[in-house]
């Protein structure tokens, strides 16, 4: 630890006038708060974190008088189950590290809680037990553990059987027979044996795990190859919304620019997830030697690859059987939200590593057999390389860098659009005003023509017209269908 490390984060602070999600401040000027061990079990099981003893947070952050930094020190200590068990008050306890410091010539401990492993975790309060004691950090709060959270903690390191659970009152007739068939026919050409003395159709379809011993469907079998998996699970869906703006909830009566639910089978609800993205997002014009072409403001192949994996990876526990996969696109971003957290030796540290760890193993093999429907080849690989494909794609492209957001029962990834000046050249080209100028000097022009001129999407074009519209300074063109609809400035 650095006294600039020390002063900079205390002129953060303060200039926040609380603490965070990274730092955490306590006063302990004799006694060693009680408190402090939620906020130890916040760190652990979260991504671990500074406790500043010495400091109060009621003083502007300053030094408190007379810390007793010494026996402040051999409580936390104590407390950590390092100087017998019977006074341990954390079970689970992390890595820690403990420093002194100095700020205005007054004396502090800097203590740093290392997040645990995820086969430790939950790291909890001793005298409340697991379900009460077991703590999250969310900005400044130490927030107790949902029954979720729990649960996801519970499960991340064990092989999930949850693809393998047959579904009730299901039979081979709810699975489609030409997905199946092209799927046996891979399975012979790449995993032959698999299916090695199978003679019969239903055997190979055991073997294969579309179908358990007793021939009913497994989850993972509907999933892949099934005539309509929602006939069973509803929510076991893509959900790809278009926001106006940067956030949800704003103030703008519009609430979607665009939404749509993707459904059918895992390659199915790929397929149509990446078109339902797609058509969403702006396109550039890139010449290339003397030839000249459209490109997506983010590579298709990141896209599918984002969505892919968080079908395959998404916790099937029937927990979650409720929730679907979300899919939000705001002007500057695309946030895809799956449930449950990172699995087995996954952290935030490794997700990049090209490790292959994978939560659903009997999806993934069936996932890497079934064809997309769009010939796109199969939705996955198992070998690891997609998160670092997904880097190296933005990267070359020279977008910014994907963001990796894991939490206990939630996994999040953030892939950044560029700026509209750097698609379309022209930073004004955000705005309705734009588009209105547009109109004054072309006297008509189409969505299509608007789109090729701003370099916005569609829904975006027609959400600023929608807003002129509204206030009275365009209209649209009598009697032409919406399809050759032009509009035009009052």
């Amino acid at each position: 630890m650095t006294d600039n490390w020390l002063a900079k984060t205390v002129e953060r602070l303060r200039h926040q006038g609380t603490d965070d999600a990274e730092v955490e401040v306590k006063e302990c000027s004799k006694e060693l708060s009680r408190d402090i061990w939620e906020t130890v079990s916040a760190f652990a099981n979260t991504a671990g974190g500074y406790i500043i003893l010495g400091l109060s947070e009621s003083a502007g952050f300053s030094p408190v008088g007379m810390f007793d930094a010494d026996r402040v020190r051999d409580q936390f200590v104590a407390g950590m189950g390092d100087g017998g068990s019977s006074g341990t008050k954390v079970l689970n306890p992390p890595v820690y590290s403990i420093e002194r410091a100095f700020l205005d010539d007054s004396p502090l401990l800097i203590i740093h809680i290392e997040e645990l492993e995820t086969a430790l975790k939950p790291c909890y309060v001793e005298a409340r037990g697991e379900k009460r004691g077991s703590y999250k950090r969310v900005d400044d709060k130490d927030i107790v553990l949902s029954d979720n959270e729990l649960f996801s903690i519970s499960t991340a390191t064990r092989v999930s059987v949850f693809d393998r659970e047959p579904v009730a009152d299901s039979s081979i007739a709810c699975l489609n027979s030409s997905i199946l068939d092209r799927t046996i026919e891979r399975a012979v050409n790449l995993t032959p044996r698999a299916l090695r003395d199978a003679s019969d159709r239903r055997t190979k379809l055991e073997r294969l795990n579309f179908l358990d011993g007793s021939g009913k469907v497994t989850k993972a079998g509907l999933l892949a190859a099934g005539v309509y998996p929602q006939q069973f699970y509803p929510r076991l869906i893509v959900d790809v919304a278009v926001f106006p703006g940067h956030e949800k909830g704003v103030s703008d009566p519009v609430r979607f620019l665009d939404r749509t639910i993707c459904e059918g089978t895992i390659g199915e609800i790929i397929t149509d997830a990446v078109t339902a993205i797609t058509k969403n997002l702006r396109r550039r014009s890139v010449v290339i030697g003397m030839e000249r072409s459209d490109e997506l403001e983010i590579p298709v192949e990141v896209i599918r690859e984002i969505v892919a994996n968080a079908l395959i990876h998404r916790d099937y526990s029937s927990r979650y059987d409720g929730q679907a996969i979300s899919v939000d696109i705001f002007d500057d971003r695309i946030e895809v939200l799956n449930p449950g957290g990172l699995y087995g030796t996954k952290t935030r540290l490794n997700i990049a590593d090209g490790a292959s760890c994978c939560r659903n193993a009997t999806l993934m093999r069936l996932m890497s057999l079934v064809p997309l429907p769009d010939s796109a080849g199969s939705p996955a690989e198992g070998n690891g390389s997609g998160i670092p494909m997904v880097i190296a794609t933005c990267k070359k492209r020279g977008l910014p860098a994907p963001e990796f957001r894991p939490q206990l029962d939630s996994f999040k990834v953030i892939l950044y659009r560029p700026s509209p000046e750097l698609v379309s050249g022209a930073a004004a080209k955000r705005g309705k005003e734009y588009v209105l100028s547009l109109l004054r000097a072309n006297s008509e022009m189409s969505v299509r023509e608007l789109v090729s001129e701003t370099g916005l999407s569609e829904n975006q074009v027609r959400y600023r017209l929608n807003a002129l519209i509204s206030d009275g300074a365009i209209e649209p063109t009598a009697g032409a269908t919406s399809r050759l609809r032009r509009y035009r400035v009052l």
